[in-house]
């Protein structure tokens, strides 16, 4: 069943209960806890879980083929993780990497996306968002791996090695490389990197890395970022000159490297690199593009090529600059390591874990940074997603209140429309009987601008309840 089919699963009544007598986690016994009850599929939903609803395990979903190793980093006894061809998994977490993710496939009982890389483009963010449903990314894990790339390309612009490359093979085809091996290395003269100055668009994990290898080398390194960071800063070297625009840091520049984020819409990056800029390059500039393609104006970008000795480096296509003597265009190689994409599969997994099992977020392109740390022994730990309105935390806690419930301590953050509250409980006193969650729990989720609400105490993936345009799904 999935988000796009909720209208008729409104009107399913098919019951399931199950009450809970523990907290999750491998280091706690079920029976050492205060007993609490929690409502598990006892309305709304319209799914066979006589196995699932008793598995004892969050149920991660995956999109290509990822990492052993990140996936290595979910505990077998706390998850089962399942690739997209298992037919009604009901998964509480999606991880993917560059599948183009459709709501038809993000079923009702998900509650967070994460992609293995840092952009997001490929997820429908802004669905989720209304949804209720954090998308995490994972910066900065392939950075390395990025960097390493521009500084190859750096290289590729300076020294014309492909065109040698393919000339040599020629030759051999010919019989006649070691004939012209000296006598034709004139025709692919270049220049060095040391003393030259490299420009950075863009100063955040790749960015920042970049300008520190090049400042190694020898380069002078400008830098421009009207976003920059307090934390980014500080990765900066001490060498680099920060600019106010782009143009005034693109002057004076032997290399460009473009590391912004694509943004789409009035205000965004789409072909941010147009005649504009480009008309403040030097003419044997070399524009390093390993961000976004759609980043550069193409027409502007080869009226460039054509009119100098400039270049134009990157791992994206382009339909028209694809044959261009003066640009090296490779497959999107970026990430494309190993480690780097260990390293985006085990933050990502993190990122997830972290979130399911605490309700802690970070790293999310949509919700707020929020962590609740040092959780009280035994509380119980309640999460509510809901639309940014005035006078929202007050009606919650007012619901918590009516019920005579001890709240230890509680976070509210919001971004944008968005806000996430994380809230303990205090447990249940000795010999006082069960704590009964449901009616507490319906009530907050039913509240106007409440889009979902999640009990983290118990077996791992129940208590999970969304409002769904006026009707309780738990």
């Amino acid at each position: 069943m999935t988000m796009a089919t909720i209208s008729s699963v409104a009107r399913c009544t098919a019951r399931a209960r199950t009450k809970l007598a523990s907290t999750f986690g491998a280091a706690r016994s079920l029976s050492s806890l205060p007993p609490v009850d929690i409502d598990h599929y006892s309305s709304g939903w319209k799914l066979d879980v006589s196995e699932f609803k008793d598995s004892g395990r969050y149920n991660v979903q995956t999109f290509n083929k990822i990492s052993e190793k990140g996936l290595a980093r979910f505990p077998s006894d706390l998850y089962d993780v399942k690739p997209s061809e298992w037919e009604d998994f009901h998964a509480h977490a999606i991880l993917l990497r560059s599948h183009k993710l459709q709501e038809s496939e993000v079923d009702v009982t998900v509650r967070a996306v994460a992609r293995c890389g840092a952009g997001t483009n490929n997820v429908p963010v802004a669905r989720m968002t209304e949804l209720g449903i954090p998308v995490f990314n994972t910066p900065g894990a392939n950075a390395n791996a990025v960097k390493e790339l521009i500084l190859c390309g750096m290289l590729l612009g300076s020294r014309r090695v492909i065109d040698g490359i393919n000339h040599m093979k020629d030759l051999g085809s010919q019989g006649l490389a070691k004939e012209r091996v000296e006598k034709d290395k004139s025709m692919f003269g270049g220049r060095e990197l040391a003393g030259k100055t490299l420009c950075v668009l863009g100063l955040g994990h790749i960015g920042a890395s970049t300008a520190r290898d090049a400042v190694a080398l020898g380069m002078n390194v400008a830098g421009y970022d009207p976003g920059l960071s307090v934390s980014s800063a500080l990765k900066l070297p001490r060498e680099i000159s920060l600019m106010d625009s782009i143009a005034s840091a693109v002057s004076d520049a032997d290399y460009i490297s473009l590391n912004m984020p694509y943004i789409k819409g009035e205000g965004g990056t789409h072909g941010i690199i147009g005649s504009d800029v480009i008309d403040n390059f030097k003419s044997d500039a070399v524009l390093l593009n390993f961000a976004r393609g759609e980043l550069v104006d193409s027409e502007a970008m080869k009226k460039f090529l054509d009119g100098g000795d400039g270049r134009y480096v990157s791992d994206f296509p382009d339909d028209l600059l694809w044959d261009h003597k003066n640009s090296v265009l490779l497959p999107h190689l970026g990430a494309s390591t190993a480690e780097a994409e260990d390293a985006a599969a085990a933050m990502a997994a993190d990122t997830i874990r972290d979130y399911l099992e605490t309700g802690t977020i970070k790293n999310s392109v949509n919700f707020p940074d929020t962590a609740l740390l040092d959780r009280p022994d035994n509380a119980v730990r309640m999460t509510v997603v809901n639309e940014n309105l005035p006078g929202m935390l007050a009606h919650i806690m007012e619901a918590v209140a009516k019920e005579n419930l001890n709240v230890l301590q509680q976070i509210n953050h919001s971004r944008g429309n968005i806000a996430y509250n994380v809230i303990d409980i205090a447990p249940p006193a000795e010999n006082a009987g069960v704590l009964s969650f449901k009616k507490v729990q319906e009530e907050i989720t039913l509240l106007d601008g409440v889009l979902s609400s999640r009990v983290i105490f118990g077996e791992p993936g129940k208590g999970y309840a969304k409002n769904i345009d006026g009707d309780y799904f738990v």
